[in-house]
């Protein structure tokens, strides 16, 4: 019989049975106060023979008359199910055989189908107003056996529930006025035989009451309306109108169904009909257990068939979700407290009783029952957090999620309203959840202090364990900042690691302070040294990880314990720095490392030592500043000690090792290796101010030092270092440089004294190649800093070595000529295309003259000729004083007729060189150098008596070709003479014209108006000439000795009449 559903009483299920019986045994039998509340352990989960069996006969009984098809996660066939029950429950063959005999002689169940109407929407309007007063008619047809995609299936598609169904089985909803989108949930029991043959039917009809036509006016809205009016005239009065069906054959149907079905149309007049939402649940009318819901896995889940028969068995017997979710959670949280799967299972009842919970639909009994399992999984959750370290160790890679879960399950499980209502004495779950943190950290700390407890009860092996009890608690403060803390933050706001560290300081202090004090009153061996050290850094470390503190820390001030071993720490560096650099050097061989790493194993081993050694100050960092600055020192001044020791030792055992060899070469690249680990420990030294922070240490330090302190100690001492050092690599590079001086100095005298048929180019060879071949070498085995100051040296030592050479070569043009060429190609070979030295290292005051010198030297002795006329040229440009007078020319060439034309109009302000007060001055004209000139005699203007402002207005002409004339040096040489009857005639001045600015001489085309040139005149050097000097050094050359003679006597003649001052 199908009645509306209400929620009738019901008797417990057979599993809740169970569940009670078994605590009731365990109740009678447990003094309730054998422990406490925290030490709650879970109860026995075994069944007795007797519950047991009913079971056992329940599951049978489920699977034999299962209905529906299989859902997509479960087992189809029952003989996979059985066999799974009968290995489930431990049960013998024959066992089985009997209990499977049993159940099959029971009745059937009445089959049911549970159908809830929920809703339905975009239905056909009927009305007028354009809306329906919808109401569905349902049932069950049953000897139905046409097939789904037959005729004749189609045809009963389209008949209507009162045709097809009897009256008696037919079922009403209430009608839902004006609407087009009705909603019903209500639920009805459908009984049915045989589940292949029947079928489920819903119609939809839009129930329609007799109104007059005034009525009907009132509700028209549009057109629409009006049309349905019309309608309705032509239909029978009271006939309500179909608006759909619905048919599903129940063997098409799974167990649960929750679909939205369309609405079928009896014709095609209108396809579209909208759509009913429906629930379909395939039911036993037999009581039977509870089952939980197949969505809660653990682990990888229960066993598919498990799944599946528990599905089967709540469906079957209609629990509802509130009794399947307590009897899931009353069973979950029992088995979470005895067996291993994830707390997260327990989410889900929490989540069904809080959305269903009604305190008044459980009895006194079970909400007991309740209360219960809410205060046992709270306590078994609490020891659980208490000891998190152990039962959720990070070397497992889920126990950060396990605990995530468990947490999350309890405040759940606290927010639950029927907690709230059931343990209304509980705290608050955070409170309580720091309690037992608290609690569990000081339990971990003693564990972990008696697991390091020595077996020798000595001064070093307490030390020890106390230092490897610190570096634990470091250990695990670091994984509850970094893992734990922020789930515990994230889901009770709980601050973990704030108070893990403030627990755990105030035990850790109080053992270190015991420690010290011991320790204080004895003699400090190097071992206990070092351990105290390494229990100093773990402190620093374990305080470094500390929050900012809001109130005083046990451990604040801790160093002041540590004060008197701090000199024994100081000198265990120092000394076990010192024998690893004797021992490095004593098992160097000085080879280089490589062909990039040009220093040897002994310069590695002193910088990973110093690295060692700022390492170890940078643990130190002393707090207090005056004490910090001193140990500072103390390490600066270490450390400089050690290099310059370690430049002894090396140089040592660079003699020892060379002692026995005959080959120089090795013992020359046995200096290179002890010059360029000399270099690579100056580099290191250099390093000390940012590796030891010198910078912070002056800000920390500069309130309490006087000035210029920490200039005078740490800086004076690193200076000291690096000048030793320097000092060091100098000597070693003047040492390689004096093997290669005579052999630079002997190929540059042969360069002189080879034949005079060998040309220069070829008496250079010799030089160069020794030079490629020894700075090849020295470039191969030296450091680019030792190289370069090699090759400052050498070159230094080469200009000086040709400066003596070109000076006892100064009358030979050959020889200057090689050397010439000679200082040209050794200033490409030291600066090697920009890897040598630098052109400013180059090209000193030294390399300068002489590259004039050598210059004048190599040039012909008219090729000097010439360069002194550029020299006066160059005099003349300069010259602007008219203290000796000045001439006024016009000069011009004529290309066509190859014709200079001078015109000489005047001079001025000439010397009085006659003892009248006054001159007789003429002027006389050459072109000049003479040997470009040769065919050009000298021309004189007439003499002028007694005039100091004479005017010439002479013109000259000189037939000459216009190439001589553009050369360098070639000029009009205009020599003011005062004319003497009885001697020889006085010089006045000499003016130079350069002949190349002279108009027309470079151009195609007739000069134009000639401009006047006003010179004034000039005298030779009273000093001698360079260019003179060199030409007189030359005996043999009468056109030099020639020239020299004459400028000589000018020269003389210009001393005999200097300007007097004044003029």
């Amino acid at each position: 019989m199908a009645t509306l559903l209400s929620h009738p009483q019901r008797r417990p299920p057979l599993l809740r049975q169970a569940i009670k019986i078994r605590r009731r045994r365990v109740r009678d039998l447990q003094d309730p106060l054998a422990r406490p509340a925290q030490e709650v352990g879970p109860p026995s989960h075994h069944l007795s023979p007797e519950e047991r069996a009913l079971l056992y006969e329940e599951t049978l009984y489920t699977v034999l008359h299962r209905l529906g098809q299989p859902e997509p996660n479960h087992v189809r066939e029952a003989s996979e199910l059985l066999q799974y029950l009968q290995e489930a429950f431990h049960m013998g063959p024959e066992e089985h055989q009997q209990m499977l005999q049993q159940v099959q002689k029971l009745e059937k169940p009445i089959f049911c189908l549970k159908a809830t109407v929920k809703q339905a929407k975009g239905i056909l309007g009927k009305d007028v107003s354009g809306f329906s007063d919808p109401y569905c008619l349902l049932g069950i047809e049953q000897g139905v056996g046409v097939p789904g995609d037959s005729p004749g299936s189609r045809h009963r598609q389209k008949a209507v529930v009162r045709h097809t169904i009897p009256e008696e089985q037919t079922h009403r909803t209430q009608v839902i006025t004006q609407t087009l989108n009705p909603v019903w949930e209500e639920t009805f029991i459908l009984e049915f035989e045989n589940i292949s043959n029947s079928s489920f039917h819903l119609d939809m009809w839009d129930l329609d009451t007799v109104e007059s036509v005034r009525q009907k006016l009132g509700e028209l809205t549009d057109l629409h309306g009006l049309r349905r009016i019309f309608k309705e005239a032509r239909k029978d009065k009271g006939q309500d109108d179909f608006l759909g069906n619905v048919v599903v054959r129940l063997q098409d149907l799974h167990c649960r169904e929750d679909q939205w079905y369309p609405l079928e149309p009896r014709t095609e007049t209108h396809p579209d009909r909208g759509q009913c939402h429906l629930q379909f649940q395939l039911i036993h009318k037999r009581v039977g257990l509870a089952a939980p819901n197949p969505a809660t896995r653990w682990g990888t889940g229960p066993a598919c068939q498990a799944a599946t028969i528990l599905f089967l068995h709540a469906t079957q017997k209609d629990l509802s979700d509130f009794h399947q979710s307590m009897a899931q959670w009353l069973a979950y949280s029992r088995l979470y407290q005895s067996l291993e799967f994830p707390s997260s299972c327990l989410l889900h009842p929490i989540t069904s009783i809080e959305y269903q919970w009604i305190q008044g639909r459980l009895k006194e009994e079970q909400l007991e029952e309740l209360a219960t399992s809410f205060s046992n999984l709270l306590a078994y959750g609490l020891s659980l957090i208490r000891r998190f370290r152990s039962v959720f160790p990070l070397s497992v890679s889920d126990s950060p999620a396990r605990l995530q879960s468990l947490l999350r399950v309890l405040v759940q499980m606290c927010k639950m309203k029927a907690f709230g209502e059931l343990c209304r004495d509980s705290a608050p779950l955070p409170h309580l959840v720091t309690e037992a943190l608290k609690t569990g950290t000081v339990e971990w700390f003693h564990l972990k202090q008696q697991h390091h407890q020595p077996m020798v009860q000595g001064m070093l092996e307490a030390g020890q364990a106390l230092l490897s009890l610190v570096q634990d608690i470091i250990v695990d403060l670091r994984q509850c900042q970094h893992t734990w803390n922020k789930i515990f933050q994230n889901t009770l706001k709980v601050d973990l690691f704030s108070m893990a560290f403030l627990e755990l300081q105030w035990l850790v202090a109080k053992r270190v302070q015991d420690h010290t004090a011991v320790v204080a009153g004895n003699p400090v061996s190097p071992e206990v040294g070092e351990s105290l050290f390494q229990l100093y850094v773990s402190l620093k470390e374990l305080c470094q990880l500390g929050p900012a503190p809001a109130e005083r820390w046990a451990l604040d001030g801790f160093h002041r314990w540590f004060q008197p071993a701090i000199p024994s720490w100081l000198q265990k560096t120092y000394s076990v720095a010192l024998a690893r650099v004797q021992r490095a050097v004593q098992m160097d061989e000085l080879v280089p490392l490589g062909e990039l790493t040009k220093h040897s194993t002994s310069a590695v081993d002193l910088s990973t030592c110093f690295a060692q050694i700022s390492h170890t100050a940078r643990q130190l960092d002393w707090p207090d500043p005056e004490e910090a600055f001193m140990i500072t020192v103390k390490f600066v001044e270490d450390t400089c000690r050690l290099a310059l020791v370690y430049c002894s030792l090396i140089k040592a055992r660079a003699r020892e090792l060379s002692a026995g060899q005959k080959d120089q070469g090795q013992a020359a690249n046995m200096l290179c290796v002890v010059v360029n680990d000399m270099e690579q420990l100056r580099l290191v030294i250099g390093r000390l101010p940012t590796q030891l922070a010198w910078e912070a240490v002056e800000q920390r330090v500069g309130a309490v030092l006087e000035q210029g302190q920490l200039q005078n100690t740490l800086h004076a001492q690193l200076q000291g270092a690096l000048a030793g050092l320097g000092h060091e690599i100098r000597t070693g590079v003047r040492t390689l440089a004096k093997q290669l001086e005579a052999g630079i100095a002997k190929h540059i005298q042969k360069l002189v004294d080879v034949k005079e048929s060998v040309l220069p180019e070829d008496a250079i060879l010799p030089l160069m190649k020794f030079l490629e071949v020894k700075l090849c070498y020295m470039n191969t085995n030296l450091v680019q800093e030792n190289f370069s100051s090699l090759l400052t040296l050498l070159w230094t030592h080469t200009l000086t070595v040709l400066v003596d050479v070109a000076a006892s070569q100064r009358s030979c043009p050959l020889a200057s000529s090689r050397l010439k060429i000679a200082l040209q190609n050794l200033e490409i070979c030291f600066y090697a295309e920009g890897c040598g030295l630098p052109p400013a290292a180059l090209h000193t005051v030294t390399f300068q003259a002489l590259r004039r010198d050598l210059e004048l030297q190599a040039a012909s002795s008219r090729e000097l000729i010439q360069k002194y006329y550029c020299s006066r040229i160059q005099q003349q440009a300069e010259t602007a004083s008219e203290e000796l007078g000045a001439v006024t020319v016009k000069a011009s060439y004529r290309a066509s007729e190859q014709k200079l034309r001078v015109e000489l109009l005047s001079a001025s302000s000439l010397l009085p060189l006659d003892s009248n007060g006054s001159s007789d001055p003429f002027v006389q004209l050459t072109l000049e150098p003479r040997h470009e000139f040769p065919e050009l005699a000298p021309r004189e203007t007439q003499r002028h008596k007694k005039e100091l402002h004479p005017l010439f207005d002479e013109t000259f002409e000189f037939l000459v070709p216009a190439e001589p004339c553009q050369k360098d040096g070639a000029c009009l040489l205009l020599t003011v003479l005062d004319h003497d009857t009885l001697g020889a005639d006085d010089l006045e001045g000499e003016a130079f014209l350069p002949l190349c600015s002279v108009p027309g001489l470079t151009g195609t085309e007739e000069p134009g108006e000639v401009p006047q040139i006003r010179l004034p005149l000039t005298y030779p050097a009273l000093n001698g000439d360079p260019i003179l000097q060199l030409l007189e050094s030359r005996k043999g050359d009468r056109e030099a000795q020639v020239f020299v003679r004459l400028r000589r006597q000018r020269a003389k003649q210009a001393s005999q009449h200097a300007p007097r001052p004044g003029r």
